[in-house]
């Protein structure tokens, strides 16, 4: 018969789960209800109006669009950084591997404004590639820029565990019947870091979506060209347009939340493959 209580070592089983609820009921869920609340102030014409708006829709594009670029890149790029840290030795690899993490302590004004001098077409990234016609800052490209700066390091903290975990004589016994390079990788390397790297995307992905500081300084923060969906909500905050600033947040939620729901599920299918295959 299932048991609801399991045994633990640990005493306190409903003083604790009273207090994990409580706490998650304060901190995520009636924040949450409240933006569904004055949300639902709105009549559902004045509701679809709002949310629907040329300006918005396309702030929502730019957005998820940035996002989701700038996880597919932090991807790629994310399991090339993990894997040369952990397989090979380097003059400064401590130092590289403390500079992964710069992004979650640099406060993202900071991130941003350095980006935006960097990229500008007076910094030092920015002149070179003024010649060539491209342009990053204050445009979609610098929304791009800022989300991969910010994110990378998700990625590069998910899949490093992995890997280090993952022995070289797994290698080394499938090069020794026959497998070149990338049979290597495609058959012994990218299944057991397949689900890190889906992982790796969502965290990415996700605080990609709800940045702010780091982007309004180089996007440059145009109607219907380089402004963000945060920037816009609190442009309604400060028009005193709460219940449009709600709608907007609640339809980013909703958005937000079914694509991590997809995201979940394509994880969850990894992991049964994968042990489908192991078994087999």
């Amino acid at each position: 018969m299932f048991r609801f209580r399991q045994p633990s070592v640990l005493p306190g089983f409903g003083l604790t789960l009273g207090f994990t609820l409580g706490y998650l009921g304060l901190i995520v869920l009636i924040p949450l209800a409240m933006a569904f609340t004055q949300a639902f102030h709105l009549s559902w014409d004045q509701f679809w109006h709002t949310v629907t708006a040329p300006r918005v829709l396309a702030s929502y594009r730019l957005t998820f669009g940035a996002a989701f670029l700038a996880a597919v890149i932090n991807t790629g790029f994310g399991f090339i950084i993990a894997w040369v840290l952990v397989r090979y030795p380097f003059p400064g690899k401590r130092l590289v591997d403390a500079l992964v993490d710069l992004p979650f302590a640099l406060p993202t004004a900071v991130a941003g404004i350095t980006l935006a001098a960097i990229y500008s077409s007076n910094g030092w990234i920015g002149h070179a590639l003024k010649p060539l016609g491209i342009k990053i800052a204050f445009t979609p490209l610098g929304v791009i820029v800022a989300l991969v700066f910010i994110s990378l390091p998700f990625v590069v903290r998910t899949v490093q565990p992995v890997l280090e975990d993952l022995e070289a004589e797994v290698e080394e016994a499938a090069a020794s019947l026959g497998a070149d390079r990338w049979q290597i990788f495609w058959r012994v390397i990218f299944p057991a870091v397949r689900p890190a790297l889906l992982t790796g995307f969502t965290l990415a992905f996700a605080r990609a979506i709800g940045e702010y500081g780091s982007v309004i300084f180089i996007a440059g923060n145009l109607p219907m060209i380089s402004e963000i969906t945060p920037l816009l909500i609190v442009s309604k905050l400060e028009q005193y347009d709460y219940s449009g600033a709600a709608a907007v947040s609640v339809v980013m939620l909703v958005i937000s939340f079914m694509l991590l729901l997809v995201i979940n599920l394509l994880q969850r299918w990894s992991r049964i493959r994968n042990g489908w295959e192991a078994v087999t």
